[in-house]
This record gives C-alpha cells, structure tokens and sequence, in this order.
C-alpha cells in the first residue's frame, strides 16, 4: 500500500463523521463517503505531497455533496426529517440523548451554508483558512457564517446570546443606577 493511500485510510473516521453529519443519514453518508474516496483514487496525480491531504480530501467531499444535493433538488427527492431523526446516536443517559437529539434539531433548521461551517470549525476542527478552501469561499464569509449559524443555534437551543466579552447574564446590569 502506498504512502498516498495510508494517508486517505487515516481521514476516512473524519470523512464518515462530516459526512453523516451533512447527509443526516447513515446510508447516504455512506455513499457519499464512497464516492469522495473514489474520486480521490482517480484524482491523486492532483494531490500535492506535503499538502494537507485532510483539507483535500473534505473539499472533494464538499463538491460531491453539493453535486448529490442538486441532482436530488433535480429529480424532486425530499428528505423527510422525521424519518432520519432515528439515525440519532443512542446513549443510556436520557439527558445527553435529549440534548443529541435537540443539537441535532436545531443542525437541520440552519440553511446548508451555515451548517457546513460549523461542522467544518465546531466538529472536525478545521480552521477558518482551510474550511474556506474547502468550500470556496472567502475567510470573512467563514466567520460570518460561522457567527450567523452560532447565534441562530444558541436562539434554538434557548441558550443565552453571547455579546463580545461572555454570555449576557442579567439585562439589568446595562440599566442607569439609582
């Protein structure tokens, strides 16, 4: 085996988890995961040793998802919610399966752009630079999304809004004292 394919062996955990969390569901994250690595194979005189090959590999999954959501917006497939919300990961604590449960909710009412920003930042850990190449956007459309997608999920989880310097505790605390 080369070095080329250990390297896309050792993405492929990383690859599965953005890709379930895009697809929100198991099988389609699956194929999805199958044709990024297949196109990689049949792409890799296009990978530049030395360069980020995790980077790579997620822009040429971001492309194949896209693809795969316009040729089902083009042959009028809809993804019913209800159906893949038990695709949800199962715990024995009721608490954290409620919160999974509602984190996943609130992942679904983001538009597409904002959800991928923060899967890519939040869940994968990428930077603003290389989430930015992967989905072909600049660096201040990153954190905007990142910032815009963040506020609307702390307003559907009920969680406080965080201004500049923290979370804003007590309202009372901008009113003129007495």
């Amino acid at each position: 085996m080369s070095e080329f394919h250990r390297l896309i062996e050792r993405e492929i955990p990383r690859l599965r988890r953005y890709a379930r969390a895009l697809t929100r569901g198991a099988d389609r994250a699956d194929d999805l995961v199958q044709e990024t690595l297949m196109r990689a194979i049949a792409k890799s005189h296009l990978w530049q040793e030395g360069t980020d090959i995790r980077a790579w590999l997620f822009t040429i999954m971001h492309n194949q998802y896209v693809n795969m959501v316009r040729r089902a917006m083009r042959d009028g497939a809809n993804v019913d919610i209800e159906q893949i919300s038990s695709a949800l990961v199962a715990t024995t604590d009721p608490t954290a399966s409620r919160q999974l449960y509602e984190l996943d909710r609130a992942l679904a009412c983001l538009c597409d752009e904002q959800r991928q920003v923060i899967l890519l930042v939040g869940l994968e850990g990428m930077s603003y630079e290389d989430t930015a190449a992967i989905l072909s956007v600049p660096v201040g459309t990153v954190r905007s999304r990142l910032s815009r997608g963040r506020d609307m999920l702390r307003s559907l989880l009920d969680m406080p809004n965080r201004g500049r310097h923290g979370p804003v505790e007590d309202d009372n605390r901008l009113a003129p004292a007495a």
